[in-house]
């Protein structure tokens, strides 16, 4: 379930023990994997590598007008272009060349042979749209490219719309766009690019940012006043489009979180994690009431059905069981997986939920013991892990943002959207 390269990577994103890794994306709201499982290019984190032969491309010739040059570049499947539609007798095209300095990888929905990673609408609790439903999709086809270095620093730069299999990207008479003041045109897609970039890195004293929108060629942008509107923000002449260590990408239907090669050096590994889980059960945490004791799960059983010795939690007070069956009063006003229970310990009434340890290693800031679980999921994880994703807006719909769990992406309740654990030691 969980791939090699995801527990050897080198501290130096130069090693000659493989390919140069640039980074990796990670989906928010898969656990590890994929509900469905990882398959091919739709998978849950995608490595980005140095390929054999650079792919990388550049704005070159600006086709004005209608003429048959540029129409040849955009029937030509062999040359890259961009073409805006100002109106039905007036069309922008420009021409890209090959960059030999660069390497390009293009996410999107779209299974054509031009996207390198496949991404589907992620929901809350973990679960992936069925095929059936992409129709449904508000994620763009060709979401949007990321260019590559290929020399040191290997920088990473971001931005809206991918190039299909003819090669061209095609901003239509809706789509938001517009001339700068160089004479070069730029644009919007229609669901837009959002890009967050922490402050002070990805780690235990990370702090979000801003969330920008990256344009067709790579420009900052405040953010519209709904997801789709044809009136862009204000362009950001103080940010660029390069990807940081903990850079969030949204493609409104999912979320990615870009993790350098370099940060990943310093990331639990799933063998760190695992470890951490054996340790926690090694203290033999009991119930405080049946006295029997707990145990979390092999994170390979992730998420399944709990079993006995599954600890179980009060979100509200953080003291941890095993399941009981009474302790609720049922509120017919209220759904099953919204009913509260009263602990027994402390007699504080709130979500009673099984706990599950985060498995996906890349959303930790650092590597210290699970002590936290979200709320009200009972995803659990570090302290600081847990302090960090509670206090990060993720987009939600066309305008809203709300705090999630990034294991599961379901939103955050409570007061501060975590909740410190309270184990109970065996008492002999």
């Amino acid at each position: 379930m969980f791939s090699l390269d995801q527990e050897n990577i080198s501290t130096s994103p130069a090693s000659t023990k493989g390919p140069v890794k640039y980074g990796e994306l990670i989906v928010l709201g898969c656990n590890g994997a994929l509900p469905s499982g990882d398959k091919g290019r739709r998978k849950s984190r995608f490595a980005l590598c140095r390929r054999n032969k650079s792919n990388g491309v550049k704005p070159s010739t600006v086709h004005s007008s209608c003429t048959p040059q540029a129409a040849k570049a955009v029937s030509n499947k062999e040359q890259h272009s961009i073409s805006y539609t100002l109106s039905r007798a007036q069309t922008v095209v420009v021409e890209y060349t090959h960059d030999s300095d660069t390497d390009m990888f293009q996410i999107g929905r779209s299974t054509e042979t031009p996207i390198d990673f496949v991404v589907t609408d992620t929901l809350p609790g973990g679960q992936n749209q069925a095929d059936g439903q992409t129709a449904q999709s508000t994620i763009s086809r060709f979401a949007c490219r990321i260019i590559c270095q290929r020399n040191p620093p290997y920088s990473a730069r971001i931005y809206a719309a991918g190039f299909d299999s003819s090669k061209n990207i095609f901003l239509g008479e809706k789509a938001a766009k517009w001339r700068m003041q160089d004479g070069q045109m730029d644009g919007l897609t229609t669901n837009g690019v959002l890009v967050m970039h922490p402050r002070h890195g990805f780690s235990q004293g990370s702090r979000p940012g801003v969330w920008r929108e990256m344009s067709v060629c790579g420009n900052v942008f405040t953010l519209r006043e709904t997801r789709s509107s044809q009136q862009r923000g204000k362009m950001v002449d103080s940010e660029c489009n390069e990807l940081v260590d903990g850079s969030l990408v949204d493609l409104c239907g999912s979320t990615l979180l870009w993790r350098t090669a370099a940060g990943l050096a310093h990331t639990p590994t799933v063998k760190h994690l695992e470890a951490l889980r054996q340790e926690l059960n090694a203290g033999r945490p009991q119930c405080p009431v049946g006295l029997n004791t707990l145990a979390f799960p092999s994170l390979r059983r992730k998420d399944a059905v709990p079993d006995e010795k599954q600890p179980w939690a009060y979100l509200r007070c953080g003291h941890v069981h095993g399941y009981h069956g009474w302790g609720g009063r049922r509120d017919p006003a209220v759904g099953a997986e919204r009913q509260e229970r009263e602990c027994p310990m402390c007699r504080t009434r709130g979500p009673y939920k099984p706990l599950w340890l985060g498995c996906e290693a890349g959303f930790y800031v650092d590597a210290e013991p699970p002590t936290h679980a979200f709320v009200p999921c009972g995803h659990v994880c570090s302290g600081a892990t847990a302090a960090y994703w509670s206090q990060i807006p993720l987009p939600h719909g066309t305008h809203a943002f709300h705090a999630a769990c990034p294991f599961c992406i379901q939103p955050l309740g409570g007061e501060a959207g975590c909740v410190r654990l309270i184990f109970q030691s065996p008492l002999d």
